[in-house]
């Protein structure tokens, strides 16, 4: 029976090589859009606590996404914050998202305040702000962008001269003076996230519930690190879950017809062959299980082939985005392998049915 699978495969070559490109997209899409989600969640999870705060406070009805969520407050909302017990600095920081050219979340920073909770940056060359013109950025985005110390670039409609390349790993990857982004953006006075840092981590699950007893902060959101990493899950993410299963939804899709034509032709054709084997005493079942055998056979090719592809783009994508996270897990690849197999099947199970319900008389005088 292999030597005939394989013989049937290869007797239709470019049909084969379609049906098995076609899983490869699928593969693709699912592990390419799928870790770039997750990468981007995962990544930005990991630079909110790579800042090393302990709780961080946003205004009311704010989104857990860093810099999507807008509706500042008064930076005075730090004094009352740092009355509390166990408090040992806070920072108001403002997160504007930008469209321009790139999507990108820019920080504006007071350097004292930000320095106090994160233990300061790691200065790759340059150093600090220097002026209300001075922009720092991580060293993934001067990579990318092939800036040095130095160097202007535009943010927010204005230009800002490189002071400063730091260690990526704490929180956008660039820095405006705190004074300069809220001038910029008609935000005087006013910060969209504090960040607050207490003598022991252990005090935070207190702290939260002091925040919270503050008059008129009773509608903050309040998180400590523990409790926000938490949150930042696909599971928590307002429409994740839907985005994801949309994009496996639509690679099934693709999978689902190619290899629903490519088999039913190939059964078309067949008609006499099959005739052939009926009477050569092949039951339903035999009929069923060649047709299903090639398109395992092909859906694996076609796993193989996509997660090659996957790899391969992944690769040229960070060196052309460098700031790209691209996250491919064992476990997507488990799965987006099962829904590859699986959508394949389906679509060959109706083929396969119409071979092994062809009669055997008929068959054999098919021409």
């Amino acid at each position: 029976m292999n030597r005939m699978i394989l013989a049937n495969l290869v007797h239709r070559p470019f049909r084969t090589i379609i049906s098995v490109v076609a899983v490869a997209i699928e593969v693709t899409l699912i592990l390419l859009i799928v870790g770039l989600s997750i990468g981007m969640l995962e990544d930005g999870r990991n630079r909110q606590a790579g800042i090393g705060a302990d709780i961080m406070v946003q205004p009311p009805n704010s989104s857990l996404l860093m810099g999507v969520s807008g509706a500042p407050v008064s930076v005075k909302v730090a004094d009352k914050i740092k009355l509390l017990s166990h408090v040992v600095a806070v920072a108001p920081v403002v997160t504007q998202l930008s469209t321009a050219g790139v999507v990108e979340v820019i920080d504006g920073i007071d350097m004292d305040t930000f320095d106090a909770v994160s233990g300061g940056f790691r200065y790759l060359s340059g150093g600090p702000f220097q002026g209300p013109d001075d922009v720092i950025v991580d060293d993934l985005f001067a990579s990318s962008k092939h800036l040095k110390v130095g160097d202007s670039i535009e943010t927010l409609n204005h230009q800002f001269r490189v002071c400063g390349i730091v260690e990526h790993g704490k929180g956008a990857r660039k820095f405006l003076p705190l004074k300069t982004i809220q001038e910029l953006i008609g935000a005087q006075g006013k910060a969209t996230i504090f960040y607050v840092k207490l003598d022991n981590p252990d005090n935070a699950d207190e702290i939260v519930r002091a925040i919270k007893r503050i008059p008129g902060m009773q509608q903050y959101g309040v998180h400590s690190l523990k409790e926000y990493l938490s949150l930042m899950t696909s599971s928590s993410v307002p429409m994740f879950s839907t985005f994801i299963d949309t994009v496996i939804a639509i690679a099934m899709i693709i999978g689902f017809i190619v290899i629903f034509q490519a088999m039913y032709a190939a059964v078309m054709e067949r008609t006499r062959d099959i005739g052939i084997l009926k009477s050569l005493g092949a039951g339903k079942l035999y009929i069923v299980n060649v047709v299903l055998r090639e398109t395992v056979l092909i859906a694996i090719s076609g796993v193989l082939l996509g997660i090659v592809i996957s790899y391969a783009a992944r690769a040229g994508l960070r060196t052309k985005f460098q700031t790209l996270p691209i996250l491919i897990t064992k476990g997507w690849l488990l799965r987006a392998t099962i829904i590859a197999i699986v959508g394949s099947m389906l679509g060959a199970f109706y083929p396969a049915l119409k071979a092994a319900q062809k009669d055997p008389i008929d068959a054999l005088a098919y021409e």
